[in-house]
């Protein structure tokens, strides 16, 4: 079973930036498309990045696009999401996983974002 853990979560002033990594058990990012979601609470968990296999393709929501930038490395073992020009509705709970939520939810990492 693949086991994601998110790290890189903090507390940020309105304009600043951060760095989200999240790492797997296996390597396995090197054959799954993966993404990068978040959650507040009392609404769903909602898609903001995705970036394929070979790392060549990404996606990301209109809410974030020009803002995030999501990478990974070459071994497969970590996607990693720079989040720059950051705003108080981005404070929220980051989480990674297959751009299918293929894999059970790790604890994920929050960012607070302050005005």
């Amino acid at each position: 079973q693949v086991r994601l853990v998110e790290s890189g979560g903090g507390l940020v002033q309105a304009g600043g930036s951060l760095r989200l990594s999240c790492a797997a058990s296996v390597r396995t990012f090197s054959t799954h498309a993966m993404g990068w979601f978040r959650q507040t609470p009392g609404k769903e968990r909602e898609f903001i990045a995705a970036i394929d296999w070979s790392g060549s393709g990404k996606y990301y929501s209109d809410s974030v696009k020009g803002r995030f930038t999501i990478s990974r490395n070459r071994t497969g073992t970590t996607v990693n999401l720079e989040m720059n020009s950051l705003k108080p509705e981005d404070t929220a709970v980051y989480y990674c996983n297959t751009d299918t939520r293929e894999f059970s939810w790790g604890q994920g990492t929050q960012v607070t974002v302050s005005s």
